[in-house]
Order: C-alpha cells, then sequence, then structure tokens
C-alpha cells in the first residue's frame, strides 16, 4: 500500500493491472488497515499483560502436568 499511496489515479489503476489487484480491492485493504491501525490502545494487550498471561498459562500447564502423573500413579 505504500507504494500506491503516492499515485494518482491513473498510475494506481496501471500498478493494480500488473499486479493484479482491483482498484476495490486495494481501496478495500487501505481501509481494512486503516481501522486496525486506529484501534484504541486499551484494546491492544499490553507487554506486562502479555507476560502474566505467559506465565499464568505455563503455572497451568505445570499444574495439570502434575495432576495427570498423579492419576497415572493411582
Amino acid at each position: 500500500m505504500q507504494v500506491t499511496a503516492e499515485l494518482n489515479e491513473t498510475a494506481k489503476s496501471a500498478w493494480c493491472r500488473e499486479h493484479g489487484f482491483a482498484p476495490q480491492e486495494l481501496e478495500q485493504c487501505r481501509q481494512s488497515a486503516t481501522q486496525v491501525l486506529a484501534a484504541p490502545e486499551e484494546a491492544r494487550a499490553s507487554r506486562a499483560d502479555t507476560k502474566a498471561d505467559r506465565q499464568r498459562i505455563k503455572t497451568l500447564s505445570r499444574e495439570l502436568r502434575c495432576k495427570d502423573q498423579a492419576l497415572q500413579m493411582i
């Protein structure tokens, strides 16, 4: 999309034909990217939240393995 951002309509249409895109597809892609990038910061997981989630998953996995081993011994 960066390639086509500064092109005029004629050049953009030529680029689309050359690369197998329809101009409408290019516009839809641009709109989708704009919406995703405009998402509020609160909606994105922070680095600390992601780290905490990974640690929680690791702890739960460890507990599950221990419980599975205990059940196999019965």
